[in-house]
């Protein structure tokens, strides 16, 4: 038991070095800032997804509420939100990362017998649960960018989307069949894991 808790805080602490490392490679144009030498003509994107909209759409909650109105100058403070809210969903994804790996390790000591690891398993994945849905959150409530880019083919944040859809329904379902079904459960378990650490991925090469 020592030792495995003893491995599991060795992971967390490579990881967070690791994504110190990483997040100086990440590609700048998920930030999106407002240019100084081009005059804006839109305040805001074309697009946005459903929770953008909700609170920062021209008639969201942060508009109608007149906590944050649709202005140039909020724009470009909204636009310093939106950096520190990525930068922090980063930053949680990679903890978040270590608790799956952790995870993966007490869950397969449990499978092979180790009960006197269920309350452990139990709470690694709660935490784990809490580190990822936080993340997830930083980035859906983000203030939208200026524009959203449309670029040809598949893009390394494409590709980070795209996997973000599967590994969120896989988090879902791994919370949702903890009791009801252990397999189905190791199932979304792996499938949230290997697209979330293929997410990761994306962003270094």
């Amino acid at each position: 038991m020592f030792v495995i808790m003893k491995n599991i805080i060795i992971l967390l602490f490579i990881f967070l070095f690791l994504s110190q490392k990483m997040m100086g490679q990440i590609d700048n144009s998920l930030f999106d800032e407002i240019s100084t030498e081009q005059e804006v003509q839109e305040l805001l994107p074309p697009s946005m997804i459903f929770t953008q909209r909700l609170l920062w759409g021209e008639k969201g909650l942060m508009r109608t509420s007149k906590i944050i109105s649709l202005n140039i100058k909020n724009r470009e403070k909204e636009l310093k939100i939106r950096r520190k809210m990525l930068k922090t969903h980063q930053i949680i994804g990679f903890v978040t990362f270590a608790g799956m790996i952790a995870q993966g390790i007490l869950g397969g000591q449990l499978y092979n017998g180790k009960r006197n690891l269920y309350k452990t398993h139990k709470t690694v994945g709660n935490l784990t649960s809490i580190s990822y849905f936080s993340g997830a959150a930083m980035s859906l409530f983000a203030p939208p960018p200026l524009v959203n880019k449309k670029d040809k083919g598949l893009s390394s944040i494409k590709a980070h989307k795209y996997l973000a859809s599967i590994h969120f329904s896989a988090m879902v379902a791994t919370n949702l069949l903890a009791k009801s079904n252990s397999k189905l459960h190791k199932i979304a378990a792996y499938t949230a894991v290997a697209s979330y650490a293929t997410a990761i991925l994306v962003f270094k090469f």
